[in-house]
């Protein structure tokens, strides 16, 4: 038993998400979106060090010698997995260990609306989940695939930094690969994946143009891609993508992104008021005709009108998606106000609990 396994075992214990193992400070844990100290005496370099040296395989060591940092997953046996940041700071070495369900969750577990159900069963073209750090993105793909893991009879090829959900064959072939360890970068096992004969390609992060430049063309080629960007909002995620690219290739982009996106789900993790936890707010876009258009024309800022008038196809926005939970006692409403795009919608629940 590695000696962080106690450290880690009390944090899940707790329900918490996250464990900040950092040198010169106390040990906590993110608890519903808050921290807490799990131990009140700060760490000495030499223990975090010992820790890290103890978990860190040949290719985490070399990285972090290299960059200061490294990124790479961690396992206790039967009990959770973890994406671990290991990186130096002021006080010496820091390490934040992000918990990993060791079994992915459903979308009925996570209770997701009909239209993410009807998502995962197109075959061709791009899904997008987005949202900040710790908003949910791994979790909510990681049940999509295990939908279509469960139901289709094909191959499904995703590509992690570091692997997180570790997917079972069921119905389809599973093949993950993982940034630093199976290929030097995104777009290169990307471009690898082409030729992979995939059915389903998960991009971890489509953080660089050439990444996505090749994800938009896998599902031009009728191959189903899904992958996450760190952008807030439906309209936000389109922009990225499209101003990604030089001016004289926008043109083509916005054309090839309005046939092959099928949507995008947007989300944020609220703390709850009915009952301890976090509940996930979505916001969702469905490529209609009619959304298509706006994206081939570049009003993007009318993409919040369509989602708003696209409720009876399970469009949303977010703060469409805010008021609803406040109005079924599931978030407070000032939690509501600060997470809201429009605040002037939610002025009178800013100082209501």
């Amino acid at each position: 038993m590695a000696q962080i396994d106690q450290f880690l075992t009390a944090a899940l214990k707790q329900n918490a998400s996250d464990l900040h193992f950092l040198s010169g400070d106390p040990v906590r844990a993110r608890v519903h979106g808050h921290l807490q100290t799990l131990v009140d005496k700060p760490l000495e370099l030499d223990t975090v060090r010992d820790c890290m040296d103890e978990i860190m395989d040949g290719t985490a060591q070399r990285a972090f010698d290299d960059d200061d940092a490294a990124d790479f997953a961690y396992e206790i046996p039967d009990i959770s997995r973890f994406r671990v940041n290991v990186f130096r700071h002021l006080n010496g070495i820091g390490a934040i260990f992000r918990a990993i369900p060791s079994q992915a969750l459903t979308l009925e577990d996570l209770g997701m609306p009909k239209v993410i159900h009807d998502l995962v069963r197109y075959t061709q073209g791009m899904i997008l989940v987005t949202g900040k750090t710790g908003s949910g993105k791994s979790t909510t793909l990681a049940a999509m695939i295990d939908s279509m893991n469960k139901r289709l009879k094909g191959h499904i090829l995703t590509i992690e930094d570091p692997v997180e959900f570790v997917h079972k064959a069921q119905g389809c072939l599973i093949s993950q690969r993982e940034i630093g360890v199976h290929s030097d970068s995104f777009a290169n096992a990307l471009h690898s994946a082409l030729r992979e004969d995939p059915d389903v390609i998960l991009v971890g992060e489509m953080r660089d143009l050439e990444t996505i430049s090749i994800a938009v063309t896998a599902a031009e080629m009728g191959i189903l891609v899904m992958g996450t960007l760190h952008t807030n909002g439906a309209a936000q995620t389109v922009d990225r993508i499209i101003n990604s690219f030089p001016a004289d290739k926008q043109s083509h982009i916005r054309t090839m992104i309005s046939t092959s996106l099928r949507g995008v789900i947007s989300q944020q993790l609220i703390p709850r008021k009915d009952k301890p936890g976090r509940i996930a707010a979505l916001e969702i876009l469905i490529n209609t005709s009619a959304v298509g258009n706006l994206i081939r024309q570049g009003k993007l800022d009318q993409l919040e009108t369509a989602m708003q008038s696209g409720g009876n196809l399970g469009m949303q926005s977010m703060d469409s998606a805010l008021m609803d939970l406040v109005n079924k006692g599931f978030i407070a409403g000032e939690e509501a106000y600060l997470q809201a795009n429009n605040k002037s919608k939610f002025e009178r629940f800013k100082d209501e609990p």
